[in-house]
């Protein structure tokens, strides 16, 4: 590890880095006075200026931080944007530059774009004063002497499975993971999900060993007066961490929690779902390196304009070569798309290096939700999450990076918390969506309600917090979505290629002969339905019992009558069904999508390209690349509880090193 020392000597910046930022607050001053009311009178003066500037910049803006630091928070960046080019309007006239109106926003979004411009094309990255910057100001808040042991960095890629990082690393579009691997620093290994093959029964499992009664991204309760629970919503996850939490998380001890769903029983939470409605755990010490370099949050602001240009591109070449399979995407994704991609990314990053350079924290987790989002929208493989894992990969080195700036080791871990499977909807395949077609299989005046959205597993509340109550007041014309599930019989719900039917006018849980009682037809016209792989439902003479189209797998006896419909969904499929099946909240009737094996393709029934949530391809196959020197046995690992429990052990063995 390089010695702390060393960086306080290295020179802040190099003589190529001062020049491109001379020349881009120069460039960017006169473009923005262009018809906005700001004027130059002597370039002399400008020259002075710039040089002002940068001495206010390196001796009074780490006490501006400290100051406004929580206006800076609550604003999300946008007050130290403000404060940024308040700084420029306040001393600007002084010589003889007048900034007002849009150009205190613009002046430094223009400069931060020209720095990023020039770097690029003079190849001078050089991080020198952010580390410095951020040093310093770490040092202040360490709390005691620096601990003899190392901490652990987790990284999850969110969504990304084993065979799509490997290609990624055979494309060269992954070079730190790839050296990671060849050095043998790290060992990279597959995993396998639960039947629930997305991130709330994962992250349950890892982060709190326990994803008990978690069947799928979103169920109904029938005990519970038929309430909808799902792993999304501030208020709901809450409520399932308070479930499935026995306070002895993956970060209880001394950890941090940066963008997941669940703490990890943490109260060192940034963007943490389960945490997030109490606004006094939104402001952490962790943002100062974030904002301690007045023209950072400014540079987030343009990758993020940058990630919004290549969605408007990639939507317009989706359309114009009609790459298939394709969903409309609409103008709103745009911004959401480099929210995740971007905004979450540059935050995650930079507070997890502030968390080392201060080297308090033992263990941090951390989720990158781009390429999961991008891939959703985009596909599995589309041009599009190259790019997002390339931006990952550079967030990775920038981390190892930092590490030797750290007063203490730390050791890293990437790994992912699912995967995705491509293929065209249920929708686009049959024409008709999975809502309609079981409801054509129900009496007409049945009245049934549908959840089949997709966007809500993709984290739009993380950088949006109050989401949900905004969404609210939109539909506060719309009838109540509580009174329109007390009022159904019968609720479909989906989870990617996982949909669940619900019989609610019955309080249990119904019996295969119970349904064909009373819908006769219902379940066999599903099981036929020729993008349906197979159904879950319990018999009460035989058990849970597995039905395809040309046979049944009764799990209790492991008996097969016909031909096997578990075929190519995984050797460990029957192991996952009976599982779920013992759920306190599994449907009446769970169902599967087909799995087409000569294409790897799945059909979600939301409107996905790339799905996960149930079983078929690679959707249930993520990985872990951990340090080669831990201890881990050689056997397959099956369940996100069991990855848990890996990292648990290791975290306790570290302490011994």
């Amino acid at each position: 590890m390089r010695d702390i020392e060393e960086l306080k000597k290295t020179p802040g910046l190099s003589l190529k880095r001062y020049l491109i930022l001379f020349i881009a607050n120069l460039i960017g001053l006169y473009l923005i006075s262009f018809g906005l009311d700001f004027t130059v009178t002597n370039l002399g003066r400008v020259i002075i200026f710039i040089f002002f500037i940068s001495i206010f910049n390196a001796a009074i803006w780490p006490l501006v931080t400290r100051i406004y630091m929580p206006l800076m928070v609550w604003t999300f960046g946008i007050g130290a944007l403000l404060l940024n080019g308040g700084v420029f309007a306040f001393f600007g006239p002084y010589f003889g530059l007048d900034i007002s109106g849009w150009g205190i926003v613009l002046a430094p979004l223009t400069i931060a774009l020209i720095t990023i411009v020039l770097s690029t094309l003079m190849d001078a990255e050089d991080d020198g004063t952010y580390y410095q910057a951020v040093l310093r100001e770490a040092q202040t808040k360490r709390k005691g002497e620096i601990k003899d042991y190392p901490g652990l960095i987790i990284v999850e890629i969110d969504g990304l499975a084993y065979d799509v990082l490997l290609e990624a690393v055979e494309k060269g579009v992954m070079p730190t993971v790839k050296s990671m691997i060849d050095n043998k620093t790290h060992i990279l290994k597959k995993w396998e999900t639960d039947l629930s093959s997305q991130t709330g029964a994962s992250q349950a499992g890892i982060l709190h060993g326990n994803n008990e009664n978690i069947t799928a991204f979103r169920w109904i309760e029938k005990e519970n007066n038929n309430q909808m629970m799902q792993c999304s919503g501030v208020t709901k996850v809450k409520v399932l961490e308070e479930r499935i939490s026995d306070g002895n998380g993956l970060l209880v001890e001394n950890g941090a929690s940066r963008s997941n769903l669940f703490s990890g029983d943490t109260d060192n939470v940034i963007f943490t779902f389960s945490k997030i409605t109490d606004l006094r755990k939104l402001y952490n010490g962790a943002w100062f390196s974030i904002f301690s370099n007045p023209s950072e949050f400014a540079r987030i602001v343009i990758l993020v304009i940058e990630d919004m240009v290549h969605e408007i591109y990639s939507q317009l070449k989706h359309s114009i070569l009609n790459i298939r399979p394709r969903i409309s995407r609409g103008i709103a994704y745009i911004p959401t798309r480099a929210g995740t991609n971007v905004f979450m990314r540059e935050i995650n990053t930079e507070t997890l290096i502030g968390d080392m350079l201060i080297g308090d924290i033992d263990v941090a987790y951390s989720t990158y939700l781009g390429y999961d989002e991008i891939a959703h929208h985009s596909g599995v493989r589309d041009e599009d999450v190259w790019f997002a894992l390339k931006g990952m990969d550079k967030q990775i080195r920038r981390l190892i990076y930092g590490n030797k700036y750290s007063p203490r080791e730390y050791e890293f871990v990437i790994q992912s918390d699912h995967g995705q499977t491509n293929g065209a909807t249920f929708k686009q395949r049959y024409g008709q969506s999975f809502e309609d077609f079981v409801k054509s299989l129900l009496p007409h005046e049945t009245n049934i309600y549908a959840k089949m959205s997709s966007n809500e597993d993709h984290f739009a509340e993380v950088y949006i917090p109050f989401k949900d109550r905004i969404d609210k007041f939109k539909n506060r014309n719309k009838p109540d979505e509580d009174k329109l599930i007390s009022e159904s019989e019968v609720i479909v719900l989906a989870s990617g290629n996982l949909a669940m039917i619900y019989l609610t006018r019955w309080s249990h849980r119904l019996t295969y002969e119970e349904i064909n009682e009373m819908f006769p037809d219902m379940i066999s016209e599903i099981v036929n339905n020729e993008y349906v792989g197979f159904v879950l439902v319990r018999s009460s003479e035989n058990g849970d019992m597995a039905i395809g189209k040309n046979g049944i797998y009764y799990l209790d006896s492991d008996e097969i009558e016909g031909e096997n419909p578990l075929i190519g969904f995984g050797d460990n499929v029957t192991q996952h069904l009976k599982r779920n099946s013992s759920f306190q909240y599994t449907p009446d009737i769970l169902v599967n999508s087909f799995y087409d094996v000569e294409n790897d393709e799945v059909c979600a029934f939301e409107e996905l390209v790339g799905s996960h949530g149930g079983v078929g391809g690679s959707q249930s196959e993520p990985f872990i690349l951990y340090p080669s020197d831990w201890d881990i046995p050689d056997e397959e690992i099956v369940g996100a509880e069991n990855i848990y429990r890996i990292l648990k052990d290791n975290l306790a063995k570290m302490k011994e090193k």
